[in-house]
């Protein structure tokens, strides 16, 4: 089973990544630019605010590039967590880092509570083959997921919310944790590291079609 975050591997899949990051640093310094020089215009700040997110997070909600995460209808406590975390530097990211460290906490809050009354989009993702349901289960059971994150997957308040979320996106999230690339939540990589590769493959194909 292939490990990346992809159902293509090798190189063109690192491309087609690549490609991706690119655009959304040119779509965001493109916002960037539009809110410099504001004109005429019904939308609210928040609604301003909201463009830089959605070069890359999508302006109907679902990200193009799929290793980056749905926002809309997320938690807002988790979202501003994670807004706040990448500003301190608790979590890394070349492409959010240095966005959060310029958002201020009103905006922070703000744009938390504006994602999170957004409705959830759909991704019309594949429903998980009878093996991998069977493996999601049992690692349900042995981690288990919905201690934390609810019976259906939900989240709540700084809890963020797994079902439905981005296959490619879960995957590498996870996989962060296990490695602990991502070092923001101690007891996720703790967790993620008594899970196979596999597993976690599984896991993630389970949550994004629910």
């Amino acid at each position: 089973m292939h490990l990346t975050g992809c159902a293509r591997d090798g190189r063109g899949a690192e491309r087609e990544r690549a490609l991706g990051r690119a655009i959304c640093m040119k779509r965001i310094a493109l916002a960037a630019v539009l809110l410099a020089y504001p004109v005429a215009s019904v939308a609210g700040p928040i609604e301003d605010k909201a463009l830089v997110c959605a070069a890359c997070h999508g302006s109907d909600g679902l990200p193009k590039d799929k290793t980056i995460p749905i926002l809309w209808g997320q938690n807002a406590a988790y979202l501003y967590l994670q807004l706040r975390d990448f500003e301190k530097g608790e979590r890394k990211s070349e492409l959010m880092s240095p966005i959060a460290h310029d958002v201020v906490k009103d905006d922070a809050l703000e744009l938390a509570e504006y994602f999170a009354a957004k409705e959830w989009p759909r991704t019309n993702a594949p429903s998980a083959s009878a093996p991998l349901a069977a493996t999601a289960t049992a690692v349900n059971k042995s981690v288990p997921c919905t201690t934390c994150h609810m019976d259906q997957f939900q989240g709540d308040s700084t809890v963020p919310r797994l079902a439905g979320q981005q296959r490619d996106y879960l995957v590498k999230t996870l996989m962060d944790f296990r490695s602990r690339a991502r070092a923001n939540n101690p007891a996720m990589s703790e967790l993620m590291s008594s899970l196979t590769p596999e597993q976690i493959q599984a896991i993630a194909s389970y949550l994004a079609a629910l």
